[in-house]
């Protein structure tokens, strides 16, 4: 019963949010008007193709690495055009998940073989990350990554700061080396 109450509440939610005047809701409004199928539908129904392309299609990782960032970017650079700082906050911390995601997702192909519906399952998760509703990233942030971060911030540090160090003395001898060779 409680299943069915849920469903029923976030049908309702999606219904009033799909009646809220916009442009895509418009093309809804007069495709519903011309067909008779309730716009509930045809997003489910619309959701419903996505999550099997996402388990069977082709290019299953594009759209769904597509989902996880043309949306997130978008927003981000209106953020930063705003003057609150609240949405940069929001969109920033969704980023350091992103790219912590994505470090750690390095052997999808492997995560694949075992878990077919990788894709569909990576899809929903970016956009429970980043839906306003959900605020995922900010809960994995304040969860797992920032008391990671404190706790070993100084370590974190020194060895940031030895890579670069290595990583400039690396650049200045072969460029000494190649200008050595050019000399000669």
């Amino acid at each position: 019963m409680a299943a069915q109450a849920h469903f029923q509440k976030f049908r309702s939610d999606l219904t009033k949010k799909l009646h809220e005047p916009n442009r895509v809701n418009n093309v809804l409004g007069q495709v519903e008007e011309k067909t008779g199928v309730d716009r509930f539908f045809m997003v489910a129904g619309l959701f419903g193709i996505i999550a099997l392309y996402l388990i069977f299609g082709h290019f299953a990782e594009l759209v769904c690495n597509l989902v996880g960032f043309l949306y997130p970017a978008y927003v981000s650079v209106r953020a930063i055009e705003s003057s609150t700082k609240s949405d940069d906050t929001q969109w920033l911390t969704y980023w350091v998940v992103f790219g912590l995601f994505n470090v750690i997702e390095f052997c999808s192909d492997e995560i694949e073989a075992y878990f077919p519906i990788y894709w569909l399952v990576k899809c929903a998760f970016m956009l429970w990350l980043y839906l306003p509703t959900t605020m995922g990233a900010h809960k994995v942030y304040t969860r797992f990554i920032r008391p990671f971060v404190l706790r070993h911030q100084d370590t974190i540090d020194r060895r940031v700061v030895n890579t670069v160090n290595k990583t400039a003395d690396a650049v200045r001898d072969n460029l000494s080396d190649l200008a050595q060779k050019r000399s000669d």
